[in-house]
Parts: structure tokens; C-alpha cells; sequence
């Protein structure tokens, strides 16, 4: 299954209206979203009243993307976003963050993409693979790579409970923080069959989680796909959100 359809099918996943419920009014404000993807939740959030311009470095994510007539989406590197023609109101990254261990030095340069006191509403896991019960094997596995991902400096698997501090070293001010239930990372017992599918898709996609786990690869992914069906099934993983201002500057 291509991406763009495996996030098609997952987005139904999400408590999308429960973090949206934490934005400030949306109605005639101009915001970025920034990791857009294919344009779900731009859209979303100009049916809300907003008019939204997406940026995505995914060529293939943006070509499937579904028009919405107060939408415009871009290609773009998140870490050098080309110059806008007048600031946004607010800033909407969902699912972006921990692809920047750095965040609070990307923060600061976003931060000068907002009018003054615009808003920032960041939304990030916590603890992808916090399932159990699994193999001590695979428990151990899994915490040498997530612990491999952030020395190199790929990903930090534990970003969402570090949000609220890495808003505050760029400048900003945390209104809301917050963590929303879901489907896929945090419900606990057995998990749907759809569910298990996309996280065997994800596993499979994870060419340098297959190169720590080595050949022990297929027991590592068929026992944590197992103690997601298991009525015992438990999760440590959530679903975490905060939502900042921009500082004012002092007159």
C-alpha cells in the first residue's frame, strides 16, 4: 500500500477534534501547516475558517494530496522554509517534531513566521513502542535502537513529553498541553485487525530498525505484533499536544 493511503487510513485514528478543540478561534486567521502530507488536516482546519498554506518536503505525499479551495500546499524544507509574502496567525505540526532532535533552534526560526503573539500548536508520540507484554529480547532491542536514533541525531522517539520545554527555550509561552487518545498508539487490549496491519506495514518500512535487530528481525516484529492482539494487550505510548504563543515584543 502506498503512504499516501496508508495516512488516508489512519487519520479516521486520531482524536483530531479533541486537538483541535485546544486552538484558539480559527475563523478568518491565515495559518501554516507545516508537514502537511497529503492535505488531510489543512483541510480540516480551513473548514474551520481558516486559510491554510502547507509545506511538505514529500513530493509524492503533495501529488496525492485532495485540493480544498482555502488551501495552498508547497514544497518545502522545513528547516529553511523560503520567506513569506506577510506572517501567519498561527502554526499547526503535527507529527513532524521528532524528526528534529534540535527542535528548539527550528522552533526560533518558525517563530519569526507568526505575527506577534501567534500561536504554535505542536502534536507528537511519546514512547512509539511502549507495548507490552513483549520478549525481554525485543524490549531490549527496541531500546538500543530508539536509544541509536537520537545519538545520531535521526529522531527522538521521546519528543512529545519534551514539547512544553523546547516551546519555552525558543520563546515561546505554552498555554495547553494535553494528551489525546488513540486508536492506533494508545488503546489499550487487543488491537483491530486494521490496526495491526498498519503497524506491520510501519515495522516493515523500518529498513534501520531491520539493521540493529539484525536476524533476529522477524521474531522481533512478530512478537510485538502479537502483544498488540492480546487481550492483556497495554500501552505506554500517548498521544501528547501543546499549543504556545509567540512572545510580544516589548514596546
Amino acid at each position: 500500500m502506498a503512504i499516501a493511503e496508508e495516512y488516508r487510513r489512519q487519520f479516521q485514528w486520531r482524536d483530531w477534534g479533541g486537538a483541535f478543540a485546544q486552538l484558539p478561534p480559527l475563523a478568518g486567521a491565515r495559518l501554516l501547516d507545516l508537514g502537511c502530507g497529503i492535505g488531510q488536516l489543512a483541510g480540516e482546519l480551513a473548514e474551520r475558517g481558516a486559510t491554510v498554506v502547507g509545506f511538505d518536503g514529500n513530493e509524492e505525499l503533495l501529488r496525492a494530496a485532495r485540493p480544498h479551495p482555502r488551501v495552498e500546499l508547497r514544497r518545502a524544507d522545513l528547516a529553511a522554509l523560503p520567506p513569506l509574502d506577510r506572517p501567519a496567525d498561527g502554526i499547526w505540526c503535527s507529527f513532524v517534531a521528532a524528526y528534529f532532535v534540535d527542535l528548539p533552534t527550528l522552533l526560533q526560526r518558525w517563530r519569526e513566521l507568526l505575527v506577534p503573539g501567534g500561536f504554535l500548536a505542536l502534536i507528537e508520540i511519546d514512547d512509539l513502542f511502549a507495548h507490552e507484554p513483549v520478549a525481554a529480547t525485543t524490549r531490549a532491542t527496541l531500546d538500543r535502537y530508539v536509544d541509536e536514533a537520537l545519538a545520531a541525531r535521526r529522531y527522538d522517539f521521546r519528543m512529545g513529553r519534551k514539547l512544553e520545554a523546547h516551546l519555552r527555550a525558543a520563546g515561546f509561552a505554552p498555554e495547553r498541553s494535553f494528551v489525546l487518545p488513540d486508536r492506533e498508539f494508545s488503546a489499550p487490549g487487543p488491537s483491530d485487525a486494521d490496526v495491526i496491519a498498519a503497524w506491520r506495514a510501519r515495522l516493515e518500512r523500518m529498513q534501520l530498525l531491520q539493521q540493529c535487530a539484525g536476524a533476529g528481525f522477524p521474531a522481533l516484529r512478530d512478537d510485538f505484533l502479537a502483544a498488540l492482539a492480546r487481550p492483556d494487550h497495554r500501552s505506554g505510548a500517548t498521544v501528547r499536544g501543546c499549543v504556545a504563543r509567540a512572545a510580544v515584543p516589548p514596546r
